[in-house]
């Protein structure tokens, strides 16, 4: 007995101590910074610097403009300043018998002399047809890939909404879980007091206890699925998808007129507008290979000096510097085919550039009615599914009113809890598909 109770005080004054060392050890940690709070617009500027498609796009988009650039600069003369020392070994010989200061002449009949000095400026600017559609094709190619930026843009907004969303209802189907696995405990308790108070049979325990099992399972499955669903948006969001975070949602704008959302789709379009600028380029595409058709005009102006001395005269007192100027038209003759060709592989490409814009414009009037509709009837039912949940809610408490008074059986009962927990489900799923196809509606419109 005296050895218990030693054994019982030293374990009391350990476990004072411990807590003791424990509450030091909290004290001291550091504390954690508060976790941010994610609005839509902050996830999508958070996705749009580590989404690698759209840097992708960016960079597609980024050197595109730049063809664009270097093919207009093409169209402008080009400037050169050449210098050059030429030496030929001579042949022995004076240039001219009659003159004795006068340079040997060189070996190879192609020189000039065996020492030749070149310092001379050059402009060249070739004119034709080709030049100009190059440049109308760059500018044309350069508002495509605008115009897949922005669809990678929205394609890459759809995607944060789509999580963004599923996140936050996921945390909301956590909270009606929680809800149904606490009605579920209570009527387990209820059912044991009947029984214990022999007003209730076994039975109805044995049913509560199953009901209050499958709730615990439910609670379970959706806070796994909303933890994969932080993990999903975590992605796009920071650098280690674990980081904590607080999803805020705004309110979000009412459904607006059909014919606001017809004139917008129609004027901001991404789709619309690539499948509008790929006709072009290839309809410039065309262009640009009958081009070869046509002669090309080459101007050439050359000044400075080409001489046997480096200098400003020469010995016999002659100005060294002149200018030299020359055009040339080249006028195609026979190219065996290979042009005729190119413009047929460019007709070619421009139908098939017709049949994308024709099947763009039918799928934007196909998914302006789809969204549109899907947006309007999810809009009509969020009062129903809220009357639902409401009425749900009603008779889950007359219906245990009525099974605490011996009126109703415990399977009315699960029936109501069943009952109230699909509605509460089928409100935040139809929640989620109201924000979604609103956003999509507002992605198609180029409102958001």
């Amino acid at each position: 007995m005296r050895i218990s109770a030693i054994e019982t005080t030293l374990a009391c004054i350990w476990l004072a101590s411990a807590s003791v060392v424990a509450s030091a050890q909290a004290q001291s940690a550091p504390v954690s910074s508060s976790a941010p709070v994610i609005t839509l617009d902050e996830a999508i500027s958070r996705a749009k610097a580590n989404g690698s498609s759209f840097a992708a796009a960016i960079a597609a988009s980024g050197v595109s403009k730049l063809d664009r650039s270097i093919a207009h600069s093409a169209l402008l003369p080009t400037v050169t300043y050449h210098n050059q020392y030429l030496y030929t070994q001579g042949t022995g010989a004076l240039a001219a018998e009659n003159n004795a200061g006068a340079p040997a002449t060189p070996r190879f009949i192609a020189n000039n002399a065996v020492h030749e000095y070149t310092s001379q400026a050059v402009v060249n600017e070739t004119i034709g047809l080709q030049q100009f559609a190059a440049a109308s094709q760059a500018s044309a190619a350069s508002a495509v890939a605008s115009a897949n930026l922005e669809i990678a843009r929205r394609g890459l907004v759809s995607t944060v909404v789509e999580l963004f969303y599923a996140s936050l209802v996921s945390e909301d189907k956590v909270a009606v879980a929680r809800s149904a696995a606490a009605e579920a405990d209570s009527f387990v308790t209820l059912t044991q007091q009947r029984e214990a108070a022999r007003e209730g049979a076994h039975a109805d325990v044995v049913k509560a206890q199953l009901q209050q099992q499958q709730r615990s399972r439910d609670l379970a499955d959706a806070i796994v699925q909303a933890q994969k669903a932080r993990l999903d948006l975590g992605v796009l969001l920071f650098a280690d998808p674990r980081s904590p975070y607080t999803l805020r949602s705004e309110s979000s704008p009412p459904l607006p007129a059909r014919a606001d959302v017809e004139a917008a789709a129609a004027h901001h379009n991404p789709e619309l507008q690539s499948a509008l600028a790929s006709l072009r380029e290839s309809s410039i595409g065309v262009t640009a290979a009958r081009a070869a058709y046509l002669p090309e005009l080459a101007l050439n102006y050359t000044y400075g000096i080409d001489a046997a001395q480096f200098a400003a005269k020469s010995p016999e007192g002659f100005r060294n510097p002149g200018y030299s100027a020359s055009a040339t038209l080249d006028i195609p003759v026979w190219d065996w085919l290979s042009t005729q060709h190119r413009v047929k592989q460019g007709q070619i490409l421009r139908q098939a550039a017709r049949v994308a814009l024709t099947a763009t414009e039918r799928r934007l009037i196909a998914q302006l009615d789809e969204f549109y509709a899907e947006a309007s009837n999810a809009h009509g039912q969020m009062e129903s599914l809220d009357l639902s949940v409401r009425t749900a809610t009603e008779d889950l408490r007359l219906t245990r009113l009525r099974y605490s008074a011996g009126e109703a059986t415990a399977l009315e009962v699960v029936d109501a809890e069943n009952s109230l927990n699909t509605a509460a489900l089928e409100r935040e799923d139809g929640i989620i598909r109201y924000w979604i196809s609103l956003a999509n509606l507002q992605l198609l419109t180029g409102t958001i």
